[in-house]
């Protein structure tokens, strides 16, 4: 399965034609494209006008939706931040750090425009979909 980061349906929902939203296009119809409820909320909360909100969110539920924070996720995530400050980098944001970590524990790959991520998979082993 592969998890598409709230960085890239951004890009989607504004048409943005990158490599990313090239290869989401593509995947789409094959079905193992997927989501977890932080990436739902982290792209609905930036919505502005309940039209463009409603087509959003019956956009993203078709795909599968994966509940993204449990206990142990979310200490888990702790640790990899704690990891990856010990090299040098600070994550600037818990949801990638939950994100990143929900692939990790569940063998997903991601597909992301954030450079974020890019420390999880030279450190600690994301899989990432490099279009």
């Amino acid at each position: 399965m592969v998890i598409v980061d709230s960085s890239v349906w951004i890009d989607v929902l504004n048409r943005k034609l990158t490599p990313q939203t090239g290869w989401l296009q593509r995947a789409m119809t094959a079905g193992n494209v997927g989501l977890t409820t932080l990436v739902l909320t982290e792209v609905l909360q930036g919505i502005q006008f309940k039209n463009k909100f409603v087509a959003a969110e019956q956009l993203l539920r078709s795909f599968q939706v994966f509940d993204g924070v449990s206990e142990s996720l979310a200490v888990q995530a702790a640790r990899n931040y704690r990891a990856l400050r010990a090299h040098g980098y600070t994550i600037r944001s818990t949801v990638d750090c939950l994100i990143a970590t929900f692939c990790i524990q569940n063998g997903h790959e991601l597909l992301h425009v954030d450079s974020d991520f890019n420390w999880f998979e030279q450190h600690l082993g994301l899989n990432v979909i490099h279009p």
